[in-house]
C-alpha cells in the first residue's frame, strides 16, 4: 500500500522523534554544589576562597548558582549544606526547606555538639530534605567517634543518605577527620546507612580510597572536584572497580564547574550510556526521582 520510500521516510522520523526525546529526558544532575542565603554569600566565598585556595565560579547565592548550572548544562542540582556551630542547623535546614524545589534538592545538615542532634535528623526528614551532609573538618570531630553512631543509626532508619567531606581538606590538611578507612569501619558497622563518600572517597587519597572503600556495597562515591586530583585514567578504573551504577557526578561548585567536571568524566572512557548512568540515572534512583 506504501511506497519504500514512504516507508523510509517514515522510520526516519520516528528516528528523529527517538534522538529528539532522548535529549529532552537525559537529566544531569549535579550531586554536590554550594551556596549560602543572600546576607552572608558575599562574606562567605571570599572567606572560604582564602582558606581553600581555591577560585570560585559563581557569586554564592541561589539565584546565581542556578543561573551558573544552567549555563554549564546541568538540569538539576543538590545542594549540600553545612552547620558549623551547634546552634547553627535549625536555620540551616529551615533555609535549606525553603528554598527546595523541582529542579533544586537539599540535604539538610547536623551539627555534633548541638543538644539534641537525633531530634534534628528526625526534623530533617519532616522538612522533606532529601539527606544529611556531615563535614568532619568544619563540624570537628572523627567520623568514627562513637557519639555520632546514633546519628548514623536514626539517618538510617528514616532512609536519609548521607555525604561525608572524605579526605584532605584545606582547613586542617595534616589532620584528615574522614579517612577512607574510617569510612569503611562506619560501612561495616552501619550496613542499612547509605554513605555517600564525596570527592571519590577521599579528597587527595585515591590510593587510600582504592584500598578500604572500592567495592562496599552501602556506599556510593561522588566525583566532586576528581578532575583537579585525579587523572582521567585512574578515575575510570576507581568506577569501575567500585561499580558505575554507585557513582553519582557531582562538581563541588562553587569551587569547580560542573561544566569541566562533566568534560572530565567524558575523557575517562565510558560510553554514551554508562555517562548517562552516571550524570544523572544513578542519582534519580538514589533519591527516588522519576
Amino acid at each position: 500500500m506504501y511506497g519504500k520510500r514512504t516507508i523510509d521516510f517514515v522510520r526516519f522520523l520516528l528516528f528523529c522523534c527517538f534522538i529528539t526525546l532522548k535529549e529532552v529526558f537525559l537529566l544531569i544532575l549535579d550531586m554536590h554544589t554550594h551556596a549560602f542565603p543572600d546576607a552572608i554569600a558575599a562574606k562567605a566565598l571570599p572567606k572560604l576562597s582564602t582558606i581553600c585556595g581555591c577560585p570560585y565560579h559563581t557569586d554564592g547565592t541561589l539565584v546565581g548558582t542556578q543561573e551558573k548550572m544552567k549555563e554549564w548544562g546541568v538540569d538539576a542540582f543538590t545542594l549540600m549544606h553545612i552547620a558549623t556551630t551547634p546552634t547553627q542547623h535549625t536555620s540551616v535546614n529551615n533555609w535549606a526547606a525553603s528554598i527546595q524545589k523541582e529542579n533544586v534538592i537539599c540535604f539538610g545538615s547536623v551539627h555534633p555538639n548541638a543538644e539534641d542532634p537525633v531530634a534534628e535528623i528526625q526534623r530533617i526528614h519532616s522538612l522533606g530534605l532529601r539527606g544529611i551532609k556531615f563535614h568532619p573538618d568544619y563540624q570537628e570531630f572523627f567520623v568514627d567517634d562513637p557519639r555520632l553512631f546514633p546519628l548514623y543509626e536514626e539517618a538510617a532508619s528514616l532512609h536519609l543518605p548521607v555525604t561525608f567531606h572524605t579526605g584532605r581538606d584545606p582547613l586542617s590538611p595534616t589532620l584528615v577527620h574522614a579517612s577512607a578507612e574510617k569510612m569503611a569501619k562506619i560501612a561495616d558497622l552501619f550496613p542499612t546507612l547509605t554513605i555517600i563518600a564525596a570527592h571519590m572517597g577521599g579528597m587527595d587519597t585515591p590510593d587510600e580510597a582504592e584500598t578500604f572503600l572500592l567495592g562496599k556495597a552501602n556506599v556510593y562515591l561522588d566525583t566532586a572536584f576528581a578532575s583537579h586530583y585525579l587523572t582521567p585514567t585512574q578515575c575510570e578504573h576507581m568506577i569501575r572497580t567500585h561499580g558505575l551504577n554507585r557513582v553519582l557526578f557531582a562538581s563541588d561548585s562553587p569551587w569547580s564547574r560542573s561544566c569541566d567536571e562533566r568534560e572530565f568524566l567524558e575523557r575517562c572512557g565510558f560510553s554514551s550510556r554508562e555517562l548517562d548512568q552516571l550524570m544523572g540515572e544513578n542519582a534519580c534512583e538514589l533519591l527516588s526521582i522519576s
